[in-house]
């Protein structure tokens, strides 16, 4: 007792221990391989793989491809902190998850410093570990991307240290070092962007703020308050230029509906889950769409208990409020209402209540608001206490246990995409994304039929959602099942004509099936939408010049050339042969034949070529070009 009694008043052995809990829970996610959508944003994203492509990849789309505009998301941070690391492996998954552990054990000691400066250090430490070991966070931790998550918390966490431990009236070196931290963690993740509430809640919890008050402390702060507003209008413009938007255009996965009746009778329903999680956190899922959290048309039972709760909850925390400023060393109940006040500020951005977001409920999304969450559940675990200390202890180190070998259990499932498609099967099999992953996992083994019927499943349970059409018709298309796609793809379009990615697929299957006409009619729709489209300036420039527009193709592609350089695109090598063959050059037509025919190419792809080559210069026979160092004919 002696030894924990010393420990609980010493700082930096806290630090270290709660350090070493934190990685050694999450030691067995080391192992773990790439799985869902690291595969999308790292392992298939040649972008960010090598250093010189990787400055354009941190301007570009956290989500690489033809989705990415239309997925909302640009993390700068995050995505030259994965390419960094891709480049120093090689690839090899290990740096990724070892990164995420111990990027985890120094978020868990930020957590234990920040909160050191507003409560008792045993409540702060008691938090801490919480945070360290808590289940809900093992999508962030076990997960390659869940990086975005770490980085952005522990940016956030250091802005709000630096601001905790500035004087009462903040000077410029102070508020500029806040603002670069807030730029990247906001650059990391897009919950950042709620710093400014956080600083205010932080000042407010350590004194006794009154309206009265308010124009003294803006004379004292106004420095770190505008650095942090020059930070976010900076952080949003680039957002727009990158983006085309400042927010993400999409609602939760499956659940357009929200747009259209009351969001509250569902929201409502999520409220009761993030104390399920939290409090109970033995029932976890990585999809928490439709079927999972069912979209309510009315009132019932269960999301009028979620209201209930949250009134509850919302009348404690005010109660605990008036117990008195926090401060380092104190006891104060008002610990409690920070949390929840915390919790609220930095959960703000996905809880569907102003506006929609991407999800419905991810347990990722809780990594920086359960820090609240854990200030609130150290202080009363602490306060229990005072009247029975072993009591207290014996139930704190229960606690502590349980979680560390739920989160133990917890990490492996996200070891490979097989591992994560099991649990997630095995936790909520009738979800819509259970189906859509099980048929993509179909689609691979060449399971056609089975697959079609997973994904019938999964859009009787998510809608006919633009982004599952368009993932559907994507996996179609690398099969080579190009008539299903067509089908997706025109009913996406019909849904949502403002976005580029059905169009423009469809543009390239027609390109594929040598239909000019409508592959140059939907290259034009998509790049009005998209100008930044690299794929789509070349289908058109081979659709026109498949049509005798000579002169119009060769402007069209010597445009996209020079804006975007040379491109594994057939179509850039055949519009080529059309205009060899035009100016009257079999061999240098062939040539291009032949650098079209070298790519990877579909059955049909390759077969288009070559009768393309049989038309145009049937004397020529192929692989005609015999320097292999020849320098290409770029117009």
């Amino acid at each position: 007792m002696k030894r924990l009694a010393g420990l609980l008043q010493d700082r930096r052995a806290a630090l270290l221990l709660v350090s070493m809990v934190a990685a050694v829970v999450y030691a067995n996610a080391v192992p773990n391989r790439f799985a869902y959508d690291d595969h999308h944003i790292v392992v298939n994203n040649e972008a960010i793989q090598s250093l010189e492509t990787l400055p354009g990849a941190v301007l570009s789309p956290y989500w690489p491809g033809v989705f990415g505009r239309a997925s909302g998301l640009w993390r700068p941070t995050s995505q030259l902190l994965l390419g960094l690391q891709w480049i120093a492996a090689d690839g090899s998954p290990w740096i990724f998850h070892l990164t995420n552990v111990l990027g985890h054990a120094a978020v868990s000691a930020l957590v234990l410093l920040l909160l050191a400066e507003l409560m008792s250090l045993p409540g702060a430490l008691v938090a801490a570990l919480l945070f360290a070991v808590h289940p809900v966070h093992v999508e962030a931790v076990a997960n390659v991307v869940g990086m975005s998550e770490i980085v952005s918390t522990g940016f956030f966490l250091a802005a709000c240290l630096v601001h905790v431990r500035s004087p009462a009236e903040t000077r410029w070196g102070r508020a500029v070092a806040i603002a670069v931290l807030y730029t990247l963690g906001f650059g990391a993740k897009e919950g950042a962007v709620t710093l400014p509430g956080i600083i205010f809640l932080l000042d407010a919890a350590r004194s006794d703020l009154s309206l009265r008050d308010l124009r003294r402390y803006a004379s004292q702060r106004w420095r770190v308050y505008l650095a942090l507003a020059v930070s976010a209008a900076l952080m949003l413009i680039a957002r727009s230029e990158v983006l085309g938007t400042i927010a993400d255009p999409f609602g939760p996965l499956g659940a357009d509906l929200l747009a259209e009746i009351p969001r509250i009778w569902t929201v409502s329903e999520v409220w009761g889950n993030y104390v399920r999680l939290w409090v109970l956190p033995l029932d976890l899922s990585s999809d928490y769409g439709p079927n999972v959290i069912p979209i309510s048309i009315g009132w019932t039972l269960s999301n009028g208990l979620g209201v209930a709760l949250a009134l509850g909850i919302l009348g404690l925390a005010l109660a605990a409020w008036r117990t008195g400023a926090m401060a380092a060393g104190r006891r104060s109940g008002r610990a409690a209402g920070f949390g929840v006040a915390w919790f609220i500020i930095t959960m703000s951005p996905v809880l569907n209540v102003f506006f929609l977001a991407g999800v419905l409920l991810a347990e990722r999304t809780l990594y920086l608001p359960s820090v609240g969450l854990s200030a609130a559940s150290g202080w009363m675990l602490v306060r229990f206490s005072r009247g029975r200390p072993r009591a207290a202890l014996l139930a704190t180190g229960v606690i502590l246990a349980a979680a560390s070998a739920r989160t133990w259990t917890r990490s492996p499932t996200w070891m490979d995409n097989d591992a994560m498609l099991e649990a997630l099967i095995a936790d909520y099999p009738y979800s819509g994304r259970a189906q859509w992953v099980l048929g993509d996992a179909f689609m691979v083994r060449g399971r056609t039929s089975d697959a079609f019927r997973s994904y019938r499943a999964a859009v009787d349970l998510l809608d006919s959602h633009y982004q599952i059409m368009t993932e559907f018709a994507q996996t179609m298309m690398h099969q080579e099942l190009y008539r299903p796609a067509e089908g997706l793809l025109r009913h996406a379009w019909r849904r949502e004509p403002h976005f580029p990615l059905a169009p423009g697929l469809l543009a390239e299957i027609y390109s594929i099936w040598g239909r000019p006409e409508q592959a140059e009619h939907l290259s034009r729709v998509t790049l009005t939408i998209d100008e930044d489209d690299r794929l789509r300036p070349h289908i058109l420039a081979w659709s026109l010049a498949s049509q005798g527009k000579f002169v119009e193709a060769r402007e069209v592609r010597e445009a996209a050339i020079l804006r975007f350089g040379l491109r594994d695109f057939w179509q850039q090598w055949v519009t080529l042969a059309y205009l060899e063959a035009d100016a009257g050059d079999s061999t240098a037509a062939s040539g291009a034949f032949d650098r079209a025919s070298a790519l990877e190419l579909s059955t049909v792809e390759r077969e288009l070529i070559d009768s393309l080559r049989v038309a145009l210069v049937p004397g020529v026979p192929p692989d005609t070009v015999q320097d292999a160092d020849r320098t290409p004919v770029l117009w």
